[in-house]
């Protein structure tokens, strides 16, 4: 390990979640402990199955939970060692931290360029930057410098995720929350976006937490990961770790080296939690 790096490891995280719970409609216990942390500069995956509580998890980062009736009710969250959870989004935004919802969530009757230039709404007049930023989206997504002034409702599905992503730089992010961006989107083109999503992380220097289903091209990208299984976290380690645990490769990634389990078993080791003991 050089000094740099020794250094890095040193440093205080950017993205601290300390035993969050989140509870909806002031009854429903959604996540139950959850703590996690990403490292400045780093990709950290947040694994696990439809309704694990990923969504949730970075909505109580990001300050989205009231407008669908969710608080935090226990825990702190913190962004660069200051507490985070008294701010409202578009101050969250302006600290650094931004979104980049499930569903990609375009402005349909806009066209790709203007959704763009959304991104940088809490930037005010910094109209030199903001055209520098275009530029560097462009770069990054050449698809969307094509396709500029098409309406974004009418773009592919995959061009739509390049947008949603774009806007997002749009903001000079710190940290990207980034909430399964290879949903709907056809294999080839999910390893495109997650190659660009890479160099966005190496060459800007934003730090991302990815929320996914897909576990196995999340863990080829991330350097760190937390399974989550009905809003707690069962599991964390280092990818390759991750990738390398038998439970991991036959419940995620699809693998079993004792043949092929019925749904009975699957059952079996879900209410056993072997990985919680």
């Amino acid at each position: 390990m050089t000094a740099v790096e020794q250094e890095t490891g040193a440093e205080q995280p950017i993205l601290r979640v300390n035993n969050i719970e989140v509870i909806y409609d002031h009854v429903i216990l959604v996540l139950k402990g959850v703590s996690l942390e990403v490292p400045r500069g780093g990709i950290v995956a947040l694994l696990g199955g439809n309704g694990a509580g990923k969504t949730t998890t970075l909505k109580a980062i990001s300050n989205l939970l009231k407008s669908e009736r969710g608080e935090v009710t226990k825990g702190t969250i913190e962004f660069e060692g200051n507490p985070i959870q008294s701010m409202n989004p578009h101050n969250l935004v302006e600290q650094g931290v931004i979104q980049v919802m499930e569903g990609r969530h375009c402005f349909e009757h806009l066209t790709v360029e203007e959704n763009l230039m959304t991104g940088a709404f809490t930037r005010g007049g910094d109209r030199a930057g903001i055209a520098r930023d275009l530029e560097m989206v462009y770069n990054y997504f050449p698809r969307l410098r094509d396709r500029r002034t098409s309406l974004a409702g009418y773009t592919s599905g995959g061009e739509q995720q390049m947008v949603a992503i774009g806007r997002a730089l749009m903001s000079r992010p710190k940290t990207i929350l980034l909430d399964e961006p290879s949903m709907g989107l056809a294999p080839q083109l999910v390893e495109q976006i997650f190659e660009i999503v890479k160099k966005i992380n190496e060459q800007e220097g934003v730090s991302i937490l990815l929320a996914e289903q897909n576990t196995n091209v999340a863990l080829r990208y991330a350097k760190y990961g937390y399974i989550l299984e009905s809003g707690r976290v069962v599991m964390e380690g280092d990818a390759e770790s991750l990738r390398s645990n038998e439970d991991v490769k036959e419940f995620y990634l699809g693998i079993s080296t004792g043949g092929r389990k019925s749904f009975r078993d699957v059952k079996h080791y879900r209410r056993r939690k072997r990985w919680l003991g």
